[in-house]
């Protein structure tokens, strides 16, 4: 079986070069160029609550149509983003937002990984220094004299 470097670096180039499809249905679309722009930047910094790791400008899901629908009535009443963002907060929790603010409620959330390097970062500084600390222990009296002795009958 032969394999053909120039169709799998074509492939490849594809995967990467290739843009997101964008779920968003021409019917949801606004009118205004400038509302419909405000409606996609929002639209990114939110999650699909079915897929999860997709925004909602990217997700087929049915739920992710609704929360377009929804953001895109709020641009029209008027809101501003921040008031459009705490507005489906409110409405769905901070899961939705696919980067979570920081507060009170989540500190430890966010701040777990960094204990845990501190943590683990001074148990092995403190286990290094104990074991530097440990010198061996000398041989006895006897335990010389009998190394001596095998050191010397094999001389």
């Amino acid at each position: 079986m032969t394999v053909r470097l120039p169709a799998i670096a074509g492939f490849v180039a594809t995967l990467l070069f290739a843009g997101t499809a964008l779920a968003v249905k021409p019917s949801e679309m606004l009118a205004d160029p400038k509302l419909e722009a405000r409606a996609r930047l929002l639209s990114e910094e939110l999650r699909c609550m079915v897929c999860q790791n997709q925004s909602i400008d990217e997700s087929d899901a049915e739920l992710a149509g609704d929360l377009r629908v929804l953001l895109r009535e709020r641009l029209l009443a008027g809101d501003s983003d921040e008031q459009v963002m705490a507005y489906i907060v409110s409405r769905y929790g901070e899961f939705v937002l696919l980067k979570p603010q920081f507060n009170l409620r989540n500190a430890l959330l966010w701040g777990t990984p960094v204990l845990l390097l501190l943590g683990g970062g001074a148990f092995v500084f403190l286990s290094a220094r104990s074991r530097r600390r440990q010198e061996p222990a000398g041989l006895t009296k006897d335990e010389q004299a009998a190394l001596d002795a095998i050191l010397n009958k094999d001389a």
